[in-house]
């Protein structure tokens, strides 16, 4: 099964997350997974740098479509490992 989606045909992505995925060089599912949602999310930070980019709607949604969850279904372990990998 391929996995090169077009990321709004992620679960938690739509057109504004997508859109600034894009503006970081990430189009698809395949290069969301081989950047990783901690790095993606570090990505957009550095373009958005005045921006609060909340960890639910960037993060754990990053997370959340690589495994196929909503963000509030990843388990609170994982959201405190993600966290510490952002720093």
């Amino acid at each position: 099964m391929s996995r090169n989606k077009d990321l709004t045909h992620l679960k938690n992505i739509g057109n504004k997350i997508a859109g600034r995925l894009n503006k970081v060089g990430i189009f698809s599912e395949d290069e969301l997974r081989l950047v990783g949602a901690a790095e993606a999310y570090r990505m957009l930070k550095e373009i958005y740098p005045d921006e609060t980019l909340p960890v639910c709607y960037y993060l754990y949604s990053f997370e959340g479509a690589l495994v196929g969850k909503h963000w509030n279904e990843i388990g609170e372990q994982r959201k405190q490992q993600l966290k510490s990998q952002i720093g």
